[in-house]
């Protein structure tokens, strides 16, 4: 029987990468984001390489009760994968920087990912399968001055990940959360209107291997994936320094990169 993957997030970047691997491996997808052009695009890539059933929907994630059109959208379709990759960040002393951004941030990154996978959970608990995968971020790890709001909602990701893959053990769900650091996608372009390339790449990842890591650990069932081995260390950076020295060296590093 032919499985389904849903995917925010997936009109580029790590969604679009890890849509064509659940294409790959014969899943039907259903493909979110707000970008329509840039979404029926990776529909018609996708469609010429594989041949799975695709469905878009072209959907704000930052808009107050969308997971509940989403669900509706869906028509009953089983979900048995869930991306939740859709996100953004922002630069800038949190004084000086834009609320209403900011609240769309939070309603992506908290609010619509935590409703979605409310609403769909229930369903692959019935069941007794089903995989969850949370793009969170390496700045989950640590608070990070000049993307306060970013820093602090990839944490609650994080946190929300491993507490719900506890609650549902023995149950045939799995729950993945995964923190890359760095990588080469238009996210960089999003974050600062000043800074379009970053200045730091020596850690930089590429897109395709990170959302390789993060689906083979996904499949495995694991709970919380880090690719690469300095972003390993770089997660545990508090266990070495104080955590006030943890704080100013990720604010040096975002003004060597942004400003």
């Amino acid at each position: 029987m032919t499985k389904t993957a849903l995917i925010t997030g997936a009109a580029s970047g790590l969604g679009y990468e890890l849509s064509l691997l659940l294409a790959k491996d014969a899943y039907n997808l259903i493909l979110i984001d707000v970008d329509a052009e840039n979404l029926n695009k990776v529909k018609a890539e996708i469609s010429q390489a594989y041949s799975c059933k695709i469905d878009v929907l072209v959907k704000d994630l930052s808009k107050p009760n969308v997971a509940i059109e989403i669900v509706e959208d869906l028509n009953d379709v089983v979900i048995d994968v869930l991306v939740n990759n859709a996100g953004f960040g922002l630069f800038g002393s949190f004084n000086n920087t834009d609320w209403d951004r900011e609240l769309d941030m939070l309603y992506v990154h908290i609010i619509t990912t935590t409703h979605l996978t409310k609403l769909l959970l229930e369903g692959m608990v019935q069941r007794g399968s089903g995989k969850i995968l949370n793009i969170s971020s390496l700045a989950a790890f640590q608070p990070g001055p000049l993307m306060s709001i970013y820093y602090a909602s990839k944490s609650y990701l994080l946190s929300f990940s491993e507490a719900i893959a506890n609650e549902l053990r023995d149950t045939g769900v799995t729950v993945t959360v995964l923190c890359p650091g760095p990588t080469k996608t238009a996210f960089q372009e999003v974050v600062s209107e000043n800074a379009t390339d970053n200045k730091i790449s020596f850690n930089m990842a590429c897109p395709s291997e990170v959302a390789h890591y993060g689906y083979k650990a996904m499949q495995k069932g694991k709970t919380v994936a880090i690719p690469g081995l300095f972003n390993k260390f770089l997660a545990t950076i508090h266990r070495f320094v104080t955590r006030k020295m943890a704080v100013k060296i990720i604010r040096n590093i975002q003004e060597m990169n942004r400003e």
